[in-house]
């Protein structure tokens, strides 16, 4: 990296970050790093995650220390190599801070939107990126298309991206029907004829693995490629405490130790993230959404749809990615597949891999899909 400064600047992570506090750093001024090496934990309004290094080099200069809030896009640390000096180092500091300006769009001015699927009956979705066969995120039970934060953006380089609120959820509608598997995934197959989606690579958490799946059974021709994040359909076993907990609990403390069986590290889970689900949980229509699905999905504490024993039916290639210390669905659903289904169970890890262990998650959804 000869003369050459890199800087390291605070990512964004969704379209509602603007700020994020770095809680700590895991590596030293003078240390080495390489593209893609664990280097910070930075805490956001949704959630706190690792930050991996975008660059690789020598960190000179640390500029924003533990526990500081800075705006997104500001220099955290400088890596350049020994040939340049430390004066320069601190001239080029200076003029970042100097010029550093706020951002005024988020995520390249990506904004959701909204579709009417029937009368009276919307589906809130956000896209971004271009290219002809999408990835449509479709996620999970109390979810919305900002669980996919971490992903969206990254796979978008390469690919057009649709993420959705399923029916019950954010900003759709709060109608869900017969509230049962084959209801959510009608509404896929909907948004995606309104939208003109001829055939997409889907990819699904939780219930929105099992939607995905369903879809994949009932349009095999529309699925160009499968990647489900510990879906249901796997096998009967469910946290019912965490379900029902989802929608029973009102007070932040309770629901807070609800949130946190999501994940491996319960310190991810932020004071915002518990505020948000709080308010949506005030929408009209909410509750009584959130308890059909749950009547209809899981009746009796148990999973309804068993789809694990169909997956030799499918044609589009299928990936399952787990983690081991998932505390809501057990991992040990994802044994016994056909040698022909790639499996990922990380370690470490919750039901949330796509947050957990987003950039290797990414890394298999976009080999996936460029493999078709």
């Amino acid at each position: 990296m000869s003369g050459q400064i890199d800087p390291i600047v605070m990512p964004k992570w969704g379209l509602a970050m603007e700020e994020g506090m770095l809680v700590e750093w895991q590596i030293e001024e003078g240390t080495q790093i390489e593209k893609g090496q664990e280097i910070a934990d930075i805490e956001t309004t949704k959630i706190t995650n690792i930050f991996e290094s975008p660059t690789s080099g020598q960190i000179r200069r640390i500029v924003t220390s533990d526990g500081e809030t800075v705006p997104v896009g500001f220099l955290l640390a400088v890596c350049a190599g020994d040939d340049v000096s430390d004066a320069d180092i601190d001239s080029y500091v200076e003029d970042f801070k100097a010029n550093f300006v706020l951002e005024e769009t988020a995520a390249g001015g990506a904004a959701p939107e909204s579709v009417e699927i029937a009368p009276g009956q919307s589906i809130r979705y956000l896209t971004m990126g271009n290219g002809d066969t999408p990835i449509v995120f479709v996620h999970g039970f109390g979810g919305g298309f900002d669980n996919w934060m971490l992903n969206q953006e990254a796979l978008s380089e390469d690919h057009k991206t649709y993420a959705i609120d399923l029916p019950g959820h954010g900003g759709s509608t709060k109608q869900v029907g017969e509230g049962d598997l084959a209801a959510m995934t009608g509404t896929l197959h909907d948004f995606m004829s309104i939208m003109k989606i001829e055939r997409a690579h889907l990819v699904g958490h939780s219930m929105g693995g099992g939607i995905a799946l369903n879809f994949a059974f009932d349009h095999p021709g529309q699925v160009a490629s499968l990647s489900l994040i510990a879906p249901v359909g796997f096998g009967t076993e469910i946290n019912m405490d965490y379900i029902d907990g989802f929608i029973s609990q009102t007070r932040a403390k309770k629901l807070r130790a609800v949130l946190e069986l999501l994940v491996n590290d319960p310190a991810a889970i932020s004071t915002d993230m518990v505020e948000d689900i709080i308010k949506y949980k005030r929408l009209d229509g909410v509750g009584v959404a959130l308890g059909q699905l749950r009547d209809k999905i899981m009746p009796e504490g148990r999973q309804a749809s068993q789809l694990k024993d169909r997956l030799d039916d499918l044609v589009a290639p299928v990936q399952v990615i787990w983690g081991r210390n998932d505390q809501i669905i057990p991992s040990s659903h994802a044994e016994g597949l056909s040698g022909r289904i790639n499996v990922q169970v990380y370690d470490d890890t919750g039901h949330m891999p796509h947050l957990e262990r987003a950039s290797e998650v990414n890394t298999l959804i976009g080999d996936l899909a460029a493999s078709v």
